[in-house]
């Protein structure tokens, strides 16, 4: 009976108990979510120059059988359009890659470079050859990617296009917007490397971190 008494008693305390485990939970901030990726950890939520941007979506790029990275794109706010993502003007946008396997990094510069010609109109392209080569000698410098490397590839109001490798910054910005929709159509152009890491990237993918 004392028993029983007390058990009744200590119900409400349990029940007070949960209610607070569930408050605390719903206080985490969602930046402190994170998808995942081949291992690799996406938080849901960052922020560039100041302005929240979420995940739009995240995929691994493959080439032949290799997983070479996992790749997260962060918008203000998510969209399956292509268009209003390469609409870039005053909001950040950041394309984050996460190298899974070691590659020479002037060979990953060339990838970049045939990526952004085949999907770019001749005469477009060879009006951003001088910025194409600037960013392939950004990748050779570095001599080599190594796996566990993070690549953020920024475009921020007001500066341009960065990139920082490790949270370093690689050179100076890409001031053109045109360059920074032009690279990132060698994951979402008419020809991208993989179809499948596309529409990952676009939140359409079954699985995919959207």
């Amino acid at each position: 009976m004392h028993m029983q008494q007390a058990g009744v008693r200590f119900l409400p305390h349990l029940v007070m108990a949960w209610m607070l485990a569930g408050a605390l939970l719903a206080a985490v901030p969602r930046g402190a979510q994170a998808a995942e990726v081949e291992g690799v950890k996406l938080a849901e939520q960052i922020s560039v120059a100041g302005q929240p941007l979420v995940l739009n979506g995240a995929g691994t790029r493959y080439r032949a059988v290799f997983k070479v990275y996992v790749a997260g794109l962060y918008l203000p706010r998510k969209t399956h359009s292509v268009d209003e993502i390469l609409k870039v003007g005053a909001e950040p946008r950041r394309l984050q890659l996460t190298m899974l396997r070691d590659i020479d990094a002037a060979e990953f510069g060339k990838m970049f470079y045939r990526g952004m010609e085949d999907n770019m109109d001749r005469n477009a392209f060879a009006k951003l050859v001088p910025g194409v080569m600037r960013m392939s000698q950004v990748f050779t410098d570095f001599k080599r990617n190594k796996a566990g490397d993070v690549i953020d590839i920024d475009w921020v109001p007001g500066t341009g296009m960065t990139i920082h490798v490790n949270g370093k910054s690689a050179g100076e910005p890409f001031k053109e917007p045109e360059f920074f929709a032009a690279l990132m159509r060698i994951w979402l152009g008419t020809k991208p490397p993989d179809w499948k890491l596309k529409d990952a990237l676009l939140g359409k993918a079954e699985g995919a971190a959207s």
